[in-house]
């Protein structure tokens, strides 16, 4: 793990991908990856010292690395105020990130994050991970420049399940959708076709002919069955 590695403790996720790479929620055509959002509440001073600290770091590392030894004046920083609005657009977040830090950690296919349990065994199911869990995030800031955008991103190492929660966003369970329904036995069973859609052509026998066009005793072959809706066999 790199050097420049952080823990992030007592986090709520958002947004979580890290069983399966998929593209950004905004850019489907974009390269898929595994990420999630982290939501740090602003009441953990500790926390976002430690993140301020790995930042820092990284933006000296990048004027060597990545800006040709210039600072820039005001580099883009991907952990953003919850209570204030969206950098892409200027719209509000969402009601869970009132009162909380946010960014979006991710990594590339080749390189999947660790997904633990409390004592640190591997979590294989992932409906144990969902948006709405409480963990601890392993995190790497990381200067990037990139069509003239200059600024701190953030690479996701792994993360710890601490507790569960609700659940973030909308969900729909089958008791919310339904109410308990009798069995109901359809009468007209092969009467016709449903919602207007023809019953496909059936077969049934005719008897078999001669090359002179007589039956031959005791044959059956296959025949169409009439074709009511004038569709074609």
């Amino acid at each position: 793990m790199s050097k420049n590695a952080i823990t992030v403790e007592n986090v709520r996720l958002s947004y979580v991908n890290v069983h399966q790479p998929k593209p950004p929620y905004n850019n489907p055509q974009g390269e898929p990856k595994f990420s999630v959002t982290v939501l740090v509440p602003k009441t953990n001073a500790a926390a976002k010292a430690l993140m301020d600290q790995a930042i820092a770091r990284a933006i000296e590392a990048g004027v060597s690395t990545k800006w040709n030894g210039v600072r820039p004046p005001q580099p883009a920083v991907c952990v953003h105020d919850g209570d204030g609005p969206r950098p892409s657009d200027g719209s509000e977040f969402g009601a869970e990130c009132k009162g909380m830090w946010v960014f979006t950690a991710s990594c590339r296919v080749d390189r999947p994050p660790f997904v633990v349990d409390g004592n640190v065994q591997p979590i294989i199911d992932p409906t144990q991970i969902y948006s709405g869990v409480w963990a601890n995030v392993s995190v790497t800031f990381f200067p990037y420049s990139n069509a003239g955008k200059k600024g701190i991103g953030c690479g996701l190492n792994g993360l710890q399940k601490l507790r569960d929660d609700e659940p973030l966003g909308s969900t729909v369970t089958a008791e919310d959708a339904f109410k308990p329904v009798a069995f109901q036995q359809n009468p007209a069973v092969n009467a016709g076709p449903a919602y207007g859609v023809p019953v496909a052509p059936q077969q049934q026998y005719a008897p078999a002919v001669t090359g002179y066009g007589q039956p031959v005793p005791g044959v059956q072959q296959y025949a169409p069955a009439a074709d009511p809706w004038g569709l074609g066999g």
